[in-house]
């Protein structure tokens, strides 16, 4: 088996890839050849047990998709995206990049089948950012998308192309919308979300970070781990099973941030929340106000996802494989 990650240079497409070649199989094939693609050459995981090429590819440039479609992978998994908060500041690279890269890739596939029979398995990306207010609270599986930002109208129309183009039979698509995730290792992103990871992240180092939002405000998370853990499940389930509706929402905990604080005063004790200042940032809050609370996914669990309960175990998460000096997990 051939495994493709667009966007392997990102934090979940690293830990998918280090996943994966270290175990060497999935569901029950063996992988000889991985190819990992990012805009800039992606690291290659140690410890992995198939062949690994690395190569810095743009899907959204003349050429690009059509580069990794001709690889033939029998998975794909498409990670590659503008993060919210960048999508929204640069609206021609938002839709150059998460629109037009995604429909260049999958017609570069369907061209590819045209000269011979190939469908492969395509795992897509999406975000919970394809639903916007108002809104019920929880939102349940069957509820009309209707984002409130460009990056969630970006998703959301390559969510109906991956429907299409899986109709056609040109790729086995499967989308999966992912929760925030946290905490997120590393130095922050510019995505809007980012502050969810921050204000554990930060003061579990024992360093300050900025909380831009009111404490009231809930949101759906599930940590990185769960993330890699929903993408190889997404790479083997039965795709029948789906119908036409090809992209599910992933399970996830609906937390507040008074919730996040509690958790992260019980694991590290009141002084690490006194290392939160409260700067309320307007642009911020006003995209996070159009973002969902929380979902009943009945769909994905009943077809075997999983995910956290706690901010406890979000903690729990990081401080074993993602904290400096943890046994890492990428």
């Amino acid at each position: 088996m051939h495994i493709l990650i667009i966007g392997a240079g990102g934090m979940v497409g690293r830990k998918l890839a280090t996943t994966l070649g270290r175990s060497g199989s999935l569901d029950g094939h063996r992988i000889t050849r991985m190819t990992l693609a990012d805009l800039a050459t992606p690291p290659v995981p140690s410890g992995v047990v198939a062949p690994v090429e690395a190569l810095a590819v743009d899907i959204s440039e003349s050429g690009g998709a059509q580069t990794l479609a001709a690889y033939r992978a029998d998975v794909i998994f498409h990670l590659a995206a503008i993060v919210s908060g960048e999508a929204e500041r640069n609206f021609e690279l938002g839709y150059r990049v998460n629109l037009d890269g995604t429909r260049a890739l999958l017609e570069a596939i369907r061209r590819e089948g045209m000269r011979e029979t190939y469908v492969p398995r395509f795992v897509f990306s999406s975000s919970i950012a394809v639903y916007g207010s108002p809104f019920p609270d929880p939102i349940p599986d069957d509820y009309v998308l209707a984002p409130l930002t460009s990056y969630g109208v970006q998703k959301a129309i390559s969510e109906l192309l991956l429907a299409d183009y899986s109709r056609r039979g040109f790729v086995d698509g499967i989308g999966i919308r992912l929760p925030t995730i946290v905490i997120r290792p590393g130095a922050p992103n510019a995505a809007a979300s980012g502050f969810f990871s921050g204000i554990l992240r930060e003061p579990l180092a024992g360093q300050r970070a900025v909380l831009p939002v009111e404490e009231t405000v809930k949101h759906w998370l599930a940590s990185p781990r769960s993330a890699v853990s929903f993408l190889i499940h997404a790479a083997t389930l039965d795709t029948s099973a789906l119908g036409v509706r090809r992209t599910l929402t992933m399970p996830g905990l609906a937390a507040t941030v008074a919730d996040q604080i509690d958790a992260l005063r019980r694991v590290a004790g009141p002084e690490a929340a006194e290392l939160i200042d409260r700067r309320r940032d307007e642009v911020i809050e006003g995209i996070v106000a159009g973002w969902p609370k929380s979902f009943t996914p009945e769909r994905a669990t009943q077809l075997g996802f999983t995910a956290e309960t706690s901010v406890d175990e979000l903690i729990e998460v990081y401080l074993a494989e993602d904290a400096p000096g943890a046994s890492r997990g990428d």
